[in-house]
C-alpha cells in the first residue's frame, strides 16, 4: 500500500472515469442530466486520446450502424434527453431528412459525429491527452480503502486525481492472428484509414489480403476492391462462406436491458449455452445485405473474364514476413492442407478485439477484487466488482462483463442503462456511507 499524498492535497471526486468512449461518455451525460442541486456527484473522466474518437480507423463513408440509432446514448434511460440521437439531428437541421430516409441504421460517420456532438457538450468532465498508468489504494491510520488515487502521464508531466469510485471503461484491444505484428506492411483494420492514404506514396498497389469472417472483415474487403479498381482483393477465412448476422426480432432481445437481468442469475452452464445460441448476433458474423453484395461483384468478375475479388474459403493463415516491398503471405487450405504463398502489397487482419484485462490497471487494488475459479473478475449486477469489505471505494466496469452481464457488455445496445445503473450504485452506496447507524435501544 502507498500513501503517496496527504489526505487534503487534492480533491476528490466522487467518481473518476478511465477512458471516454462511448460508454463512459453515456455516464458523463447522465452525470450532466443529473445535474448538480443540494446533492451533486463530482465527476472526471480521463482519456489518452487527444480529442474524442471511436473507431476512426474505420469510419467508412458508405458503412452503416448494426444499431438502432434509438439505441444512443440516452433515449433507453430517457426519452425526453437532450442528448437524444433524435435531438442530434434537430440540431444539425437533418430531422426531417432523416425521417423521410426511412431507416433504424445511420450511417457510422454520422453516429460519430453524433457523439462528438454529445462529448463536446459535457467537454468539462473530460481530460484528454490524460493517460491512466496506476491506481494506488490511499491509506492512513484506518485499515478501510476509502479513496484511490489515479496515477496520470499528461504532455506536461504526471498527476494524480483522487477518487471515492473508478469506471473502468478502456475498450476492446485489437487482435491479431498468432505470431502477427503489424507494421508498415501489415496492419489491424482498426488501423485501415489511417493507414491507406499512405499506399499513395508508392506505386499503386497491386494485391490485398484480408483475413476476417466477421462484419469489418467484409467491409474492409469491399473498400479496398472499390478504392484500388487494378488491385486483386484475397479474402482469406475458415469458413465456407460468409456468416449471415441475426438481427431477427426475437433474437435481438438478447441485447435487451431485462435480458441482462436473466442472463445475470442464469448458472453458468446456461450462460456458456446462451452465448453460443446467439453467438451470430454479433461475432464474426456479417449483414446479408453487404454478403450479397460482394457475391454480385465476384460474379460479375467471372462473367467479366477478370476476378480481382478471390475469396479464399475454409483456409486460415499460417504465417505472414514483411519486407521491403510488401509482405508474404503463407495460407492453408484446411480441406487439403494444401499450403500457399501470397505476395501481397499489404495484409489487413480483421480478426476482431479481444477484452482489456483490467487487472494490471488496477495495480495493488487487484489483490482486494474477488475472480471466479477460472481467473475472472466477480462482478455484482450494479456493475461494482466484488472485493474485500477492506476495499470501500468502488470499482466498476464498462465492458470486459460478457461472462456476467451477457453479450451487451461491451456494446452501445445498454450503454444508457448501464450508465444509468451505475450511477445509481454509486449514489445508494453514498447515502448508505453516510446515514449513520441506528442506535441500540
Amino acid at each position: 500500500m502507498t500513501d503517496a499524498l496527504p489526505h487534503d492535497a487534492v480533491p476528490v471526486y466522487d467518481i473518476v472515469g478511465v477512458g471516454f468512449g462511448p460508454s463512459n461518455l453515456a455516464l458523463a451525460v447522465a452525470l450532466t442530466e443529473r445535474g448538480g442541486g443540494d446533492d451533486p456527484v463530482t465527476s472526471v473522466f480521463l482519456e489518452r486520446q487527444p480529442s474524442f474518437g471511436w473507431h476512426r480507423g474505420m469510419l467508412l463513408e458508405d458503412a452503416t450502424m448494426q444499431v438502432s440509432f434509438l439505441k444512443d446514448l440516452a433515449t433507453l434511460r430517457d426519452p425526453t434527453s437532450r442528448f437524444s440521437f433524435l435531438s442530434y439531428l434537430h440540431s444539425r437541421g437533418r430531422l426531417i431528412d432523416f425521417i423521410n430516409h426511412k431507416t433504424l441504421f445511420p450511417l457510422r460517420v454520422e453516429f460519430h459525429d453524433y457523439l462528438e456532438w454529445a462529448a463536446a457538450q459535457v467537454d468539462e468532465l473530460v481530460r484528454y491527452g490524460h493517460e491512466v498508468v496506476d491506481v494506488r489504494p490511499v491509506t492512513g491510520v484506518d485499515p478501510d480503502i476509502d479513496l484511490v488515487d489515479v496515477l496520470v502521464r499528461t504532455p506536461a508531466g504526471q498527476t494524480t486525481y483522487r477518487a471515492r469510485n473508478l469506471v473502468v471503461a478502456t475498450g476492446l484491444r485489437p487482435q491479431l492472428p498468432a505470431g502477427v505484428t503489424t507494421g508498415d506492411r501489415i496492419w489491424h483494420n482498426s488501423d485501415l484509414l489511417r493507414n491507406v492514404d499512405r499506399l499513395a506514396d508508392g506505386p499503386a498497389p497491386s494485391r490485398f489480403v484480408v483475413v476476417g469472417a466477421g462484419q469489418s472483415a467484409a467491409e474492409v474487403t469491399a473498400y479496398l476492391h472499390e478504392r484500388f479498381a487494378d488491385a486483386e482483393v484475397c479474402a482469406v477465412f475458415a469458413r465456407y462462406g460468409y456468416s449471415p448476422a441475426d438481427d431477427s426480432s426475437f433474437a435481438n432481445r438478447i441485447f435487451d436491458p431485462a435480458a441482462v437481468d436473466e442472463f445475470y442469475v442464469a448458472p453458468p452452464e446456461v450462460k456458456a449455452q446462451l452465448v453460443g445460441y446467439h453467438a451470430n448476433t454479433n461475432y464474426s458474423v456479417v449483414d446479408a445485405d453487404l454478403i450479397a453484395d460482394l457475391y454480385r461483384r465476384s460474379y460479375q468478375e467471372r462473367v467479366l473474364g477478370r476476378e480481382r475479388l478471390r475469396v479464399l474459403n475454409m483456409s486460415r493463415l499460417t504465417g505472414a514476413t514483411p519486407h521491403d516491398t510488401g509482405v508474404r503471405v503463407a495460407v492453408e487450405t484446411l480441406a487439403t492442407g494444401t499450403r500457399t504463398t501470397i505476395e501481397a502489397d499489404v495484409l489487413v487482419c480483421a480478426t476482431g478485439y479481444a477484452p482489456v484485462e483490467p487487472g494490471p490497471l488496477l495495480g495493488e487494488l487487484d489483490a482486494y477484487c474477488h475472480r471466479d475459479p477460472v481467473g475472472l473478475l466477480r462482478v455484482n449486477r450494479d456493475y461494482r466488482v466484488a472485493t474485500d469489505p477492506l476495499l470501500r471505494a468502488g470499482v466498476y466496469l464498462q465492458g470486459g462483463t460478457e461472462h456476467s452481464h451477457g453479450i451487451s457488455s461491451s456494446l452501445l445496445s445498454n450503454a444508457a442503462v448501464r450508465a444509468a445503473e451505475i450511477l445509481d450504485s454509486v449514489v445508494a452506496h453514498r447515502s448508505a456511507e453516510l446515514t449513520p447507524a441506528a442506535s441500540p435501544v
